[in-house]
């Protein structure tokens, strides 16, 4: 019981000391950004919320998207071979992302000739990655000006410091280091707010590429089971 009793006590213990380092750093945060200058702290601070809230849609869309292109692309064949083309159709309208709808695509102009079949289906592909891609030039725009902000509030830092030194008519550490401080915090922040928008961005393009080389497997292998049907139909 005692040992119980000592266990319970520690866990309570850890978890005090939990909140109040997280307390402890949150103060510090506010400390640092306060020191900053709030104008140009919150300016990285936007750009910070406006590109995540870009990333977390394109995350979502792109998760959406995602499918099992190969059992889709088997279970089209399957119907394809029984000239079951309006249930090929009915499955990619029943089910999301881009691999479907290049696939009814295909399967819309399936009585027309083979170039014209590809040239649509390409074309349709385009037209399906630009909307993977919708969003992301935002979120490269905001890579860039977080950084550009924390020089920016680097500059004006600087500029502080030499109108106190003009204004003390001396060079001193005090003097000066109240216009170094919000240049250096200011920085360090445009920074961290860049890199960490940078790896969202990374993982984005990482799963725009897969899904557009999903499309093009998936186009070549329609195009495939479609020459196979109209071989059999002449």
């Amino acid at each position: 019981m005692k040992r119980l009793i000592v266990f319970l006590a520690m866990i309570i213990s850890m978890g005090v000391s939990a909140q109040t380092e997280t307390a402890s750093l949150h103060m510090q945060l506010k400390s640092k950004f306060v020191d900053g200058s709030p104008f140009f702290m919150s300016l990285v601070a936007l750009a910070l919320v406006l590109g995540l809230a870009f990333c977390i849609e394109r995350l979502v869309y792109l998760t959406l998207s995602e499918i099992n292109a190969k059992k889709l692309l088997n279970d089209i064949d399957a119907r394809i071979v029984n000239k079951d083309i309006e249930g090929a159709k009915t499955l990619c309208r029943n089910t999301r992302g881009p691999v479907a709808s290049i696939c009814y695509q295909g399967l819309l102009h399936i009585n027309e000739s083979m170039d014209d079949i590809e040239r649509s289906v390409m074309s349709y592909g385009s037209v399906q990655t630009a909307k993977l891609e919708k969003g992301c030039s935002w979120i490269k725009l905001f890579i860039a000006m977080a950084p550009s902000l924390g020089f920016l509030g680097t500059v004006i830092g600087m500029v502080m410091a030499f109108e106190n030194i003009q204004e003390a008519g001396d060079i001193g550490p005090t003097i000066v280091a109240a216009g170094m401080k919000v240049a250096l915090i200011t920085t360090i922040f445009g920074i961290v707010v860049a890199l960490i928008l940078q790896l969202f961005y990374s993982y984005i393009t990482s799963k725009i590429e897969h899904l557009t080389s999903q499309m093009e497997e998936s186009a070549v292998t329609l195009l495939d089971s479609i020459m196979k049907f109209k071989r059999t139909e002449s």
